[in-house]
C-alpha cells in the first residue's frame, strides 16, 4: 500500500496527537543538507502541512536552500540559515555563528523542532538547544535524546528508503502521510533562466537527453569516459545530447564534452536550480550518477537511468521503477562512505556503457508522461516571487 492510503481510526487519530494538546503556532524542521536530501523530505513536509494547515513552518537549512521558501510556499513559511555544527560535515562552523543561530532560534520561540537531519548522534543535542517548547525526530539506539521529549523521538529506521524514513517519522508523530511522490514546482522565472543560457532554440524539438557525469563524492561517479560512450550511443539513436552539471563540476563536464566528436550542448555551470529542473522536464531522459540530479528528474517526472556505484540504491534510488532504472555492479563494500575509493572503484568499472545504453533504450521504448512544451510557453505556476538566479553550485 502506498503511503497516504491508510486511515487512522483509533482515538489518537487527531493529526499530530503526539505533539501535545496545546495549539501549535510555530514548527521548525531541521534538515541542513543538499537538494536530493531535501527533495526526499518533501512528502513528509506535504503531510505536515496538510495536517497542520495554520502552523508556521520554518526550514533550518544550508544557505542554498533559502530559495525553497519561494519554491514551496504551500509547505514552508520561513527560513533560518544553519551555520554548521561540531561533528557535521555539511558546513564549516564558527563558535560565533553557532551562538548567533541559537539566539535567533530561541527568539523565534518555536513550539516544536522536528529533527529530520539524521540519526541524531550530533544533532539531537543541537535540537535541544534551539529553545523550542518540544522537540521530536530520530534517535539511533544508544544516542542521546532530550529526556522530557523521549516519547517524540523514534528509533532511526535502518534499511528503508529515504522518502519512507521521513514518512515513518511524521506517522510516528500522529500525522497521516499524504503520498510518497516528490515535487518540484516550476515557474516562469525558471524557463526565463533556461532561455538566458541560449540553449532553448536548439532544444525546442524536445528530442534530447541530459547526461550528468558529476556527483559530490568521487566514489559516486561512474566516470566521464563511460558517460561518453553512453552519450555516443544515444546520439547514434538520433537524440541530442545535453551535458549538465554544477559550477563545481564544469571541469568534469568539459572532459566529457571534449570526448564527443558530434554536436552537443554543454550547460554545466550555466543553469540555476530552477533552469536545471526546467531543462530536465523537457528531456526525453536523464542519465546520471546517484546524485541530486536524479532526484530532481524524479520530481519533475522525467525518465532516468541512474548509475549506482558507491551509494545505497535501496535508500536513494527513485521509487517509481517504471519511470526510472538503476544500473549497478554489486561489490561487497557497497555502500561506502569513502570520498575516493581506495581499491580502484570496482563498482564503477563493473558497469558497462552497454548496460546503461540497454537500460536507456528500454526506458525510451516506454510511454513517457507528456513532456513539457514550456521551453516555448510558461507553465501554469506563473510568476515566482522575485529572486536572483545564480548558477547551480552543488547537487
Amino acid at each position: 500500500m502506498e503511503y497516504g492510503q491508510q486511515r487512522f481510526t483509533d482515538e489518537r487519530s487527531r493529526p499530530g496527537w503526539k505533539l501535545g494538546d496545546a495549539p501549535l503556532k510555530k514548527l521548525a524542521v531541521l534538515r541542513a543538507l543538499q537538494i536530493g536530501d531535501l527533495l526526499c523530505a518533501i512528502p513528509a513536509l506535504r503531510a505536515l502541512r496538510k495536517a497542520l494547515p495554520d502552523v508556521e513552518i520554518t526550514l533550518l537549512g544550508l544557505p542554498w536552500s533559502r530559495c525553497l521558501i519561494q519554491r514551496y510556499p504551500e509547505y514552508l513559511n520561513s527560513f533560518l540559515e544553519f551555520p554548521g555544527f561540531p561533528g557535521l560535515p555539511e558546513r564549516a562552523f564558527t563558535a560565533q555563528g553557532v551562538a548567533a543561530f541559537l539566539a535567533q532560534a530561541q527568539r523565534a520561540k518555536f513550539d516544536v523542532v522536528v529533527q529530520m537531519h539524521g540519526s541524531g548522534a550530533f544533532v539531537n543535542p543541537l535540537t535541544a538547544l534551539l529553545g523550542a517548547r518540544m522537540s521530536a525526530g530520530f534517535c539511533a539506539e544508544g544516542e542521546w535524546r532530550p529526556a522530557g521529549d523521549a516519547e517524540r523521538f523514534m528509533p532511526y529506521p535502518a534499511n528503508v528508503h529515504e522518502v519512507h524514513r521521513h514518512l515513518k517519522l511524521v506517522e510516528f508523530l500522529g500525522i497521516p502521510p499524504d503520498g510518497e511522490e516528490l515535487e518540484f514546482p516550476l515557474y516562469e522565472r525558471d524557463y526565463a533562466d533556461l532561455a538566458a543560457t541560449g540553449a532553448v532554440p536548439e532544444l525546442s524539438g524536445g528530442d534530447y537527453v541530459c547526461i550528468h557525469p558529476g556527483a559530490r563524492y568521487l566514489s559516486r561517479r561512474w566516470g566521464a569516459e563511460r558517460f561518453a560512450e553512453a552519450a555516443k550511443g544515444l546520439a547514434r539513436d538520433g537524440l541530442q545530447v545535453v551535458i549538465t552539471g554544477t559550477a563545481e563540476e564544469a571541469a568534469l563536464a568539459e572532459v566529457l564534452s571534449r570526448s564527443l566528436a558530434f554536436p552537443h550542448l554543454n550547460l554545466a555551470g550555466k543553469t540555476s536550480l530552477g533552469a536545471m529542473a526546467a531543462l530536465l522536464r523537457g528531456a526525453q531522459l536523464l542519465v546520471s550518477n546517484d546524485t541530486g540530479a536524479s532526484h530532481l528528474a524524479a520530481a519533475v517526472q522525467t525518465r532516468s537511468v541512474v548509475v549506482v556505484t558507491g551509494s545505497d540504491a535501496a535508500r536513494w534510488a527513485p521509487l517509481n521503477r517504471a519511470r526510472h532504472r538503476t544500473v549497478s555492479h554489486r561489490v561487497e563494500c557497497q555502500p561506502c562512505e569513502y570520498v575516493i575509493c581506495p581499491i580502484g572503484h570496482p563498482c564503477a568499472a563493473g558497469v558497462s556503457p552497454a548496460a546503461v545504453l540497454h537500460a536507456a533504450r528500454g526506458l525510451l521504448e516506454t510511454p513517457a508522461r507528456e513532456r513539457s512544451t514550456a521551453l516555448k510557453s510558461p507553465p501554469a505556476r506563473g510568476a515566482m516571487p522575485t529572486r536572483n538566479a545564480a548558477p547551480l553550485k552543488s547537487l
